[in-house]
């Protein structure tokens, strides 16, 4: 029999025998795909916007028994570096290529139109995940993602760069950079967004991937008794807001009262002792750099440093409660019988964060908006009695002086190539694997870099990385196998040089060199921004050799520019505004849309295309009012910004949740039979909405001009006929909690107006259609 070209032969390479009948043939089975004899499992401990100094093994107060223990068994790599931001760090994290290569040049949130901004995983790069799961592993993820675009994070998305489509069996968290720990926003199972209308009393986000993850071992050992496992277990926690369980803060009141600069000194004192840096190591001098600088603790009033310490408290309960989950997994681990033999790694993101000012916040949404033209009157933080920082009625942050202490010894923060932003705490333990030699304490110094992580877990477990996958060759490495470096402290690091780039902040590593600049927006790029630091004698970065070391920044820089191009750096950011542009296929996201009674939730980023720097109007129709009817007609947003639409009483009301100073519309009747509840939004001057009430097409109330809500917020999506998750006002959940609407109301329809004149996309566009008016 002959096939054609595009039919396959059944029976080609089946290595039995086929005759017309079983009796005349001879059975045969495909090999099992399983990983080697005793592979370790391995989990990959991912935290958020973690200093340096914030573990016990790093130097920190905060308890961190669990991380202790595995830092007494492991290594502790005291000159690992990442990248300064979050998605670029897990890119590279998971793939072992620097992380523009893979198109992460920035957080998954913009959408520029270049290669280095494609925030999507292409085919030819395969993660660890996939690879793990060739050979013969489980694989498993838990908690924040941030590998997805923003505007490809919908249920309508075709999920080609979800967890599960980058080589994970099973994914529970949260796929963008942030949540609320107490009601997060969006919890994705596997390919599907979850419809939760509420959270219970006592959820806490970080026990709950905690539990899924524990889940997914347990279930694992009960179906297979041998198969080993991959796990990465990637923490929103630390990032802000910043929020804790009453237990966890209750056990760190008080512990700040001291300030920042003390808790330097005193993290520095330990760094030194446990030998994670050489002798004359100095600590540098509190950071002065406007736009990063921080005051002394004695300069500021006793009603600052009350405030400012609560910030604190509350961050370390965070890393308490991290700690307290950690050791959960590792009990469960033990009680299997397998933590000798499961590589356990834990690590940070990047440096930890300067986000929240000189001041901190109580208004995270409010201090994160950057736009060039705020009115003068806009509030980065809003008042809130003291006890609710912390809870889930607060999104706060603490100032950066909290940034500069969690980054000890180091200078500036997250989001700078200088070591503040790249250097983090890094513990590795493998007993079966890794058993520490007498007199080893387990300290390594030599250089290593984010991207060494999957080629050193890999050659751990045995197994090499395929010059090809699935009949195509794969793109190369970037980082190198640091293997030998956790077994010997006298191992040369194989990780030589490194170039980083970070919004316009830029570094190269060279043998002990570091050449790096503190890039201002809108400057030019040229030498003149470049500091030189020999690492060797100064890891604090303290003294600039550049002017008398011209040749070396000269040798380095002209390194840095052949791997940017060689990297896909550039562009880089100017002042063009070419960041706030979006692919024109979002366009259609403006469209006007009706949401039917009982739809989910729609996704946050879809939802703030239908608001965002414009009119718009929102409609609920109803199958006609009956007197008694009440709940929520629409909702939109959470404690950190929002407004909600509703009935209660009688009478048609409107909170309007201004980055947490709540506003309320005049009370009004609606009439027996009403049909139409429409909400109207004029986009005014200096980033304000005035809003206008009406009932069948009358007004009847209104809320004179608000700050617009911009930027991250607001942080929920859109819901229809209930409050879902953390609620827009807090006082109507006192009353009702989700309070979901009673009668008859068939859809709600938004419809976006016309973008107001300061819309960045807009104003970036006009520019552009400006300037080539005279090319």
């Amino acid at each position: 029999m002959t096939f054609g070209t595009h039919r396959r032969d059944p029976y080609a390479g089946f290595p039995g025998t086929v005759g017309r009948t079983f009796g005349e043939s001879t059975a045969a089975w495909p090999d099992a795909r399983r990983a080697p004899e005793r592979a370790p499992n391995i989990v990959v401990v991912l935290i958020d916007d973690m200093g340096y100094s914030d573990i016990g093994p790093f130097g920190s107060e905060i308890p961190t028994p669990t991380l202790d223990a595995i830092a007494d068994q492991g290594v502790r790599l005291a000159n690992y570096h990442t990248m300064p931001l979050c998605s670029p760090a897990r890119a590279a994290l998971l793939t072992g290529l620097n992380p523009h290569r893979v198109g992460y040049s920035m957080v998954a949130n913009s959408d520029p139109g270049f290669p280095g901004y494609g925030m999507e995983v292409a085919g030819d790069i395969p993660t660890l995940a996939e690879l793990l799961h060739d050979q013969g592993y489980a694989t498993y993820a838990v908690g924040k993602w941030h590998l997805t675009r923003d505007s490809a994070s919908n249920a309508a998305d075709d999920r080609r760069n979800w967890p599960l489509q980058k080589g994970f069996d099973q994914y529970y968290g949260v796929l963008e950079g942030l949540t609320s720990l107490f009601h997060p926003h969006q919890l994705v199972r596997d390919n599907s967004p979850l419809a939760i209308d509420e959270f219970p009393d006592d959820y806490y986000y970080t026990d709950d991937i905690t539990d899924r993850a524990i889940e997914m071992v347990k279930s694992l050992r009960a179906h297979d008794a041998e198969k080993p496992f991959f796990l990465y277990l990637a923490h929103n926690a630390v990032h802000g807001p910043l929020q804790a369980k009453p237990a966890d803060l209750a056990r760190h009141r008080g512990r700040y009262a001291d300030g920042w600069d003390a808790l330097r000194s005193s993290r520095f004192a330990r760094q030194l002792a446990a030998g994670l840096f050489p002798a004359g190591t100095e600590l540098p001098d509190r950071e002065t750099e406007a736009g990063y600088d921080v005051p002394a603790w004695e300069s500021l009033t006793e009603v600052q440093q009350r405030l400012y310490a609560r910030y604190m408290e509350v961050y370390a309960a965070m890393v308490d409660n991290v700690d307290q989950n950690l050791g959960r997994l590792t009990d469960t681990l033990a009680a299997l019988g397998e933590l000798d033999n499961t590589i356990v790694v834990f690590t940070s993101d990047n440096g930890g964060t300067g986000e929240g000012g000189a001041e901190g916040t109580r208004s995270y949404f409010s201090r994160f908006v950057h736009h060039p033209n705020l009115p003068a009157d806009w509030n980065p933080d809003v008042e809130r009695e003291i006890d609710l920082i912390g809870t889930a009625q607060s999104l706060v942050h603490y100032p950066r002086g909290w940034g500069m202490a969690s980054n000890t010894p180091f200078r500036f923060y997250k989001g700078q190539t200088y070591a503040g932003g790249v250097r983090v705490p890094f513990v590795l333990s493998w007993p079966a694997g890794l058993p520490r030699a007498a007199g080893d304490s387990g300290v390594r110094s030599q250089y290593q870099y984010v991207t060494d992580l999957t080629p050193t877990l890999l050659e751990l477990a045995g197994l090499a990385r395929p010059s090809e996958r699935n009949g195509a060759p794969v793109q190369e490495l970037d980082g190198v196998s640091f293997t030998a470096t956790l077994r010997s402290p006298e191992a040369p690091s194989a990780h030589t040089e490194q170039y980083c780039e970070m919004v316009g902040n830029r570094s190269y590593y060279r043998e002990g060199w570091k050449l790096v600049t503190l890039h201002r927006p809108r400057t030019p790029y040229d030498d003149s921004e470049w500091a030189l630091y020999d690492l060797r004698t100064d890891p604090t970065e303290i003294h600039d050799l550049a002017a008398e070391h011209p040749e070396v920044v000269k040798e380095l820089s002209e390194a840095w520019e052949a791997a940017a191009w060689r990297n896909g750096v550039f562009p880089l950011p100017d002042g063009s505004g070419a960041m706030a542009l979006r692919n024109p296929e979002e366009a259609r996201l403006r469209r006007p849309v009706t949401l039917l009674a009982g739809t989910p939730e729609l996704e946050r980023y879809r939802s703030s295309r239908l608001i965002s720097f414009r009119s718009f109007e929102v409609t609920a129709r109803l199958d006609g009012y009956l007197p008694g009817d009440r709940g929520v007609l629409v909702s939109h947003g959470d404690q950190g910004g929002g407004y909600v639409l509703y009935v209660e009483d009688g009478q048609l009301h409107f909170a309007y949740n201004q980055y947490g100073e709540l506003h309320h519309s005049a009370p009004a009747p609606v009439p027996a039979s009403a049909t139409a509840v429409t909400l109207r939004a004029t986009a005014v001057a200096d980033l304000r909405w005035e809003f206008e009430l009406l009932i069948d097409g009358a007004a009847v109330s209104g809320l004179p001009a608000v700050h617009q809500l911009i930027g991250m917020a607001p942080f929920q999506g859109i819901s229809v006929g209930i409050d879902r998750k953390s609620p827009v006002s807090w006082p109507l959940w006192e009353r009702h909690r989700t309070f979901r609407y009673t009668g008859a109301l068939h859809s709600v329809t938004y419809t976006p107006g016309a973008p107001a004149p300061y819309d960045p996309e807009t104003v970036v566009t006009a520019l552009r259609e400006a300037a080539a008016a005279f090319e």
